[in-house]
């Protein structure tokens, strides 16, 4: 490795970037194989780590790179093909791996990929964790720790992965539940749940209407998914369903339209979601976990219902942490990842539209109905683009119109100005009662920052 290259490989969520520049190169990939291989090393005499992608082009030079580094360190690997992210963390626990990979930029365009890591348990790595590896990437202590040409690693194609991960998807939801007679459009945006998500709800008897799920390496999440779901509201409404649900690229979120052909705000999903799971005494400390980038209308609501929300930072791997950490079992994101701690160890858009499927059953109402009694705060968000990640407390200028934006705020409503974790991007998010001033607020706040930083 090149150590005069910016130290700096891990963001948000793993590692991300243009495929074939760096940091998304195949020496890197080849690095962190050794370097994540080497860092489990001594836990067991025979170790395994398994691999999964999403549908890009450059999963392929990816995964044989990380491959590559995980064998030379005599270390086996388990190759498992397209899979989602959250079917990599419950192949990891259950296969007893000693770790996990996933290769994907989850809703980013083709170009992108990205390196997701998980440890024996099927849970995301923490920064500690991640700034080991790091360090282990650009250091010397790989390449003194090869493997003997008599101990290399092998690798091996699991076949049946895929089904287990249905069966293990089919067994969360209700066993006095079926799905006959209930429509679903499903949008899995030429992504890694083309096929499974689809097979999943089939199995349970649902009508299914799949679209994105006719992948070829550069269309994945193309005007649809998660980000774009325009498609699936037409679809839902052309078909007359149930429920439409819009997977991204590696299937761990999902962002769902109801019967009307109307996108739910995300933030209405976890409330409705907090509050059943409340009601039926399945809320430990009847605490939800959301991020700071959820609306003040999701506090409010649950507070109505008597749960209290905490908040992390953006990720849903720190939403997992703080649940752990706790005790909590529900939280997740209003961009979409939810994390039902009973089932699963990360945010999986699949097993969150079962489990928002059986509340609708159990309700008997439809989703616009029930999601109508949630209400947001006008919320404003400005994407600054950057020419690089600086410390903002460095700028006078931008900490002084944050803390004159702040003040005009006061109590009611909520400023935050952050750094997106996977793109040059300052994220400048405000929410209060009047849309007209808090645009006006965001608009002072990023041409600040663009002035002084891009």
């Amino acid at each position: 490795m090149n150590n005069t290259k910016e130290r700096s490989l891990f963001g948000t969520d793993g590692i991300r970037g243009v495929a074939n520049e760096y940091p998304m190169t195949s020496e890197v990939a080849l690095s962190v194989g050794r370097a994540l291989a080497y860092f489990f090393r001594g836990k067991k005499h025979h170790r395994k780590v398994l691999i999964g992608k999403d549908t890009r082009l450059s999963g392929y030079m990816i995964e044989t790179a990380i491959a590559s580094g995980v064998s030379s360190m005599g270390v086996d690997v388990l190759l498992v093909g397209p899979m989602p992210t959250p079917a990599i963390a419950f192949l990891t626990g259950g296969m007893r791996a000693d770790g996990g990979v996933m290769i994907s930029a989850s809703h980013n365009p083709f170009q992108d990929n990205g390196i997701k890591l998980f440890d024996a348990e099927g849970f995301k790595l923490s920064d500690e964790a991640e700034k080991r590896l790091e360090e282990l990437v650009f250091s010397e202590e790989l390449t003194k720790s090869l493997a003997s040409a008599s101990s290399v690693g092998k690798a091996f194609r699991l076949g049946e992965a895929k089904g287990r991960y249905i069966e293990y998807l089919k067994g969360t939801f209700p066993r006095d539940f079926d799905l006959e007679g209930v429509k679903i459009v499903i949008d899995c945006a030429h992504g890694a749940s083309y096929e499974i998500a689809p097979t999943v709800f089939e199995e349970l008897g649902a009508t299914v209407y799949p679209i994105g799920v006719l992948p070829n390496g550069t269309n994945i999440n193309e005007g649809c998914g998660a980000m774009r779901p325009t498609l699936l509201q037409e679809e839902v409404k052309r078909r007359g369903a149930d429920l439409g649900i819009a997977l991204d690229g590696d299937g761990d979120r999902a962002v769902f339209v109801n019967e009307k052909g109307e996108v739910v705000d995300g933030d209405a999903i976890l409330a409705i979601c907090g509050e059943d799971l409340n009601e039926r005494g399945l809320l430990k400390g009847s605490t939800v976990v959301a991020t700071v980038m959820s609306n003040i209308g999701l506090e409010e609501y649950l507070g109505r219902c008597g749960v209290n929300l905490v908040r992390t930072s953006v990720g849903d791997r720190y939403i997992m942490e703080r649940m752990r950490r706790d005790g909590y079992q529900f939280g997740g994101e209003s961009s979409g990842h939810l994390v039902f701690r009973q089932y699963s160890t990360t945010g999986d858009g699949i097993l969150a539209g079962l489990q928002l499927l059986a509340l609708v059953m159990r309700r008997e109402k439809p989703l616009s109905v029930l999601a109508g009694h949630y209400s947001a705060y006008p919320q404003v968000l400005k994407n600054v683009r950057v020419r690089k990640r600086v410390d903002l407390n460095l700028y006078p200028a931008i900490q002084g119109k944050i803390q004159e934006i702040g003040r005009a705020l006061g109590r009611t409503g909520r400023l935050l100005v952050r750094y997106s974790g996977t793109e040059p991007l300052v994220r400048v998010m405000i929410e209060g009662r009047d849309a007209t001033h808090i645009e006006r607020m965001a608009q002072e706040i990023a041409s600040c920052v663009s002035e002084q930083l891009s």
